[in-house]
This record gives C-alpha cells, structure tokens and sequence, in this order.
C-alpha cells in the first residue's frame, strides 16, 4: 500500500483540482479527487459506508494513492490523518461568498438537479455525504456558508499547527514545495476547472449525458 503524502482538507470549489494537478506533477504519482469516483465506480461503495460511519473501506482505497483531495475524501480527513499519521494536511480555501458563488453555479446546481441515469448509487452517496458531513440544505447560501466555514475552522483546530498548511490556490507552489521539502518547479502552478469550464462541462454533459466531475 502507498502512503499517502498528503490528505487535503479543503473542500470543493478550493482550487481542488488544480491542487490534484500540482500534487501529481511534484509527487510523481496519482492523486484522488472525485474525479477518481466517477472513473471508478467500485469506489462509490467504500465512500457511501463511510458516511454511515465506517470508514475502513476509504482509509484501504486512499492508500492506494500519494495524495487525495477534494470531496468525498476531504470530508473524511481527520480520519485519513489519524490513518496516515505522517501526510501533511493541506487546507485549501477561499473566501466564503467567492466560494459561495462558485459551488452554487456548479457543483451545488448539478446535485439539486437530481441523478440522472447510470449515477444513482453516486448520487445517494453525495447526499448522504453531504447530509451527515456538510448540509443538505444547498440551495441556502446561509447555510452552505456556515457548515463552509464551520468546516474549515474544525480542521485548523484539530490537526496539529506542525502538520497542517493553510493554501490557496493564489499561493502557487512555493508553500507546498516547502511543506514538502521539495524544489519549485520552473512551469506556471496549474489552474485548471474554472467556473466557466466547469459549467462548458455541464453543457456538453446534458447534450451527450455523459459523466463529468463534479469538481
């Protein structure tokens, strides 16, 4: 089993796959995102389980990866941290109504819509994430923002300071390389999965119906 290097605490619509991009390129190898849940569909039943409270099943898939981001494993990432004690922590964040305004525009607005065929057993999964690890209530910018908030403030009080590093995506490579003892590399930091590409996904999906990222 891999080792993850580094569990990240942020949640969707952080900078979550630029982060992923980043991550891959100085790690050398991959890193979870949801993006890995739509490629493999076995997964979903490991991150449903873990919502229910098991969380066994997730801590065996993420150790099969040198690093994991975004939604449904950040949902999890005190138990991810407590199971690979030595992987730095990353919080990637935002300010709230900027963030705000990106999760309802994309991520929010695709869940609400409702599952479409072939993505049931997704689809249950992320409510149930979301329900017993965020809110359901996503069409309410108050509430989203308190369980956003409420969020990331419970990360920074329970990882340890030593361990944990607060980043946005504004801050490039020069944080994480020097969390991770590791050189800058010379290229641009990625930004990739913008609103607007996003929501051009989104797009392409309902005229085709098929799968996206959500994030």
């Amino acid at each position: 089993m891999i080792k993850p290097k580094v569990i990240g605490a942020g949640l969707g619509r952080t900078g979550t796959l630029s982060l992923k991009t980043a991550l891959e390129r100085l790690l050398g190898s991959p890193c979870y995102h949801m993006v890995e849940v739509f490629e493999r569909p076995e997964h979903i039943g490991a991150w449903h389980a873990a919502a229910a409270g098991d969380v066994a099943e997730c801590v065996s898939v993420i150790g099969g990866y040198a690093a994991a981001v975004d939604w449904p494993s950040a949902a999890f990432y005190s138990e991810l941290a407590d199971a690979f004690p030595e992987a730095l922590v990353i919080l990637s964040y935002r300010d709230s109504d900027a963030w705000w305004s990106s999760a309802s525009e994309t991520i929010f607005k695709g869940i609400s819509a409702g599952s479409r065929p072939g993505m049931e057993e997704w689809h249950a999964m992320i409510e149930k994430l979301l329900a017993t690890r965020f809110t359901s209530e996503l069409s309410c910018k108050e509430s989203c923002i308190r369980a956003f908030e409420a969020h990331n403030e419970q990360v920074k009080q329970t990882i340890p300071a030593q361990r944990l590093l607060l980043w946005q995506a504004s801050d490039g490579w020069e944080p994480i390389c020097k969390a991770l003892n590791l050189p800058v590399p010379e290229e641009p930091f990625p930004r990739v999965n913008t609103k607007e590409e996003f929501q051009a996904r989104i797009a392409r999906r309902n005229e085709n119906e098929a799968p996206v990222s959500t994030h």
